[in-house]
């Protein structure tokens, strides 16, 4: 057998098109250094070089905002008032309303199951009299740009299958995240950034704080350059970044220079298309040795940003710092840009260490949804607010006791969006007296997943990637559905 024949041999069909699109990639990227190449020229290059999936159709947004709030903030207490709270304060849960539904090991031991009121009251907000938390009056001060979902839903009861199920469209390990599926299924509006970045910020309530693990972004069985690139507090934004120390700029050139053709050997010989994403990547990440440096530099920001976002957007790896940094990302056109603030899951000490948690993101929250309009960003901008599920209507220990606090619960929790096509100031759907089953115009996690990318130009169902003899999607084999009726 020649050589010819072995190449074919290897040659399966997926790796045919995976090399023809690297060719065409490459002619493309070869282009990029160009002069005389327009910026949106090279923009729509990086898009084919990147994964150029879609859109399927005109989109509303561009970019997505996603700040994820992980350990499951009580709904109850900050988006869900029901006249019925004061009544039922301090009665069992009925087993009509229960239903049966399984609980955690926190609270299956409880003998009693008393519903609680919040303790901090909720007003009405903006010209529609939305419900929003007294520890949340940024974000009630922006009331007008929201459309609150309060009948969210999910089959998952703890953190990891939760967040895992929400991120990644299933509990099961392994699967590429949202923004690993809009990266390769748009790819780029930069050639010198990623097209999904993740931010983790630091907490006020250690305690409370979850752990987050990188397969939460990872691309899972999608080409490895669309995970989740994620941004450190400090000096190094990215590891690895920087050269060694008496590593000139020439020298680094030269020794990619050396690795790519040794990688295009290999990819010669073997066919594999990760070698040619592995060649992308460090080419990436070359250029992003100037282009990270100038976005993580907040100095020159005037005084009026810190005072819409709030002093602590001075201290990097803060939730504000991150905010601004989220904006000057959507400036520069990363696509999916993804907020982690950790700290929600209030088992105990609910009335202490909720308000700690809402002061930590009001403000920042609704100063990057006026820095985006401000700057015309938020047409085009579809910001994501919420987490994993919610929690109980009944008291997780003693009722006002002061280390009491609230289960998980997942058969509803409210969730915002604005931006980037989504019709402001509307509230979608309902929960029942107790706040416990919906009640009117449920929305799954999948049908908020679906919503995304509808955003984004992308029809849930036709974005597959073949992967164990199955066409994979984001939404997974259930059903889901876009939520036309948040669209603007």
């Amino acid at each position: 057998m020649n050589e010819i024949e072995r190449a074919l041999a290897r040659l399966d069909r997926r790796r045919f098109l995976a090399r023809a699109a690297g060719g065409l990639g490459f002619a493309a990227l070869s282009s990029l250094g160009l002069p005389g190449v327009s910026a949106a020229a090279r923009s729509g290059l990086v898009g084919a070089l990147d994964g150029g999936r879609g859109p399927h159709f005109p989109p509303t947004a561009k970019r997505v905002i996603y700040l994820f709030m992980s350990g499951g903030p009580s709904h109850i207490d900050l988006f869900d008032w029901k006249d019925s709270l004061p009544k039922i304060h301090g009665q069992e849960l009925p087993d009509s309303i229960r239903g049966g539904q399984r609980i955690t090991g926190m609270t299956s031991g409880q003998t009693s199951f008393p519903a609680v009121q919040p303790k901090v009251p909720l007003r009405r907000r903006g010209e529609r009299g939305t419900w929003i938390s007294e520890l949340l009056p940024h974000i009630g001060g922006i009331a007008d740009r929201l459309a609150i979902v309060r009948s969210m839903h999910t089959e998952a009861i703890n953190h990891d299958p939760a967040i895992t199920y929400i991120q990644t469209g299933t509990q099961q390990l392994g699967k590429p995240s949202i923004g690993s599926w809009v990266s390769w299924g748009l790819g780029s509006d930069n050639a010198d950034l990623p097209a999904y970045v993740v931010l983790l910020s630091r907490t006020v309530d250690r305690g409370n704080a979850q752990p987050l693990f990188s397969r939460l972004w990872s691309s899972g069985f999608l080409p490895s350059n669309h995970q989740g690139v994620k941004f450190r507090s400090g000096k190094d934004p990215v590891l690895f970044l920087n050269d060694p120390a008496g590593l000139s700029k020439d020298d680094r050139r030269a020794m990619l220079d050396g690795l790519r053709d040794l990688n295009e050997e290999h990819f010669a010989a073997d066919l594999d298309p990760e070698t040619e994403t592995r060649i992308d990547q460090y080419e990436l990440a070359y250029r992003m040795q100037t282009s990270v440096p100038d976005l993580t530099d907040i100095s020159r920001e005037p005084d009026s940003t810190f005072a819409l976002y709030g002093e602590d957007a001075r201290k990097p790896g803060t939730f504000a710092s991150n905010c601004l940094l989220a904006r000057r990302m959507a400036e520069r056109g990363v696509r999916f840009i993804q907020l982690f603030h950790r700290g929600w899951d209030n088992h105990n000490g609910l009335n202490q260490d909720l308000p700690r948690q809402c002061k930590d993101v009001d403000q920042a929250t609704a100063g990057l949804i006026e820095d985006l309009a401000r700057r015309g960003l938020l047409e085009d901008t579809l910001v994501v607010w919420g987490g994993e599920f919610g929690r109980t209507i009944y008291s997780q220990g003693k009722i006002g006791a002061e280390v009491s606090g609230r289960d998980h619960h997942g058969r509803c929790f409210s969730t915002f969006l604005c931006g980037g096509g989504i019709e402001p100031g509307i509230d979608y759907g309902e929960t029942d007296d107790w706040c416990w089953n919906v009640a009117k115009d449920p929305v799954h996690i999948r049908d908020l997943s679906a919503t995304i990318l509808h955003t984004l130009g992308l029809d849930h169902e036709r974005l597959t990637f073949r992967f164990q003899g199955l066409d994979q999607k984001l939404t997974g084999v259930e059903p889901a559905r876009v939520v036309r009726e948040l669209l603007a």
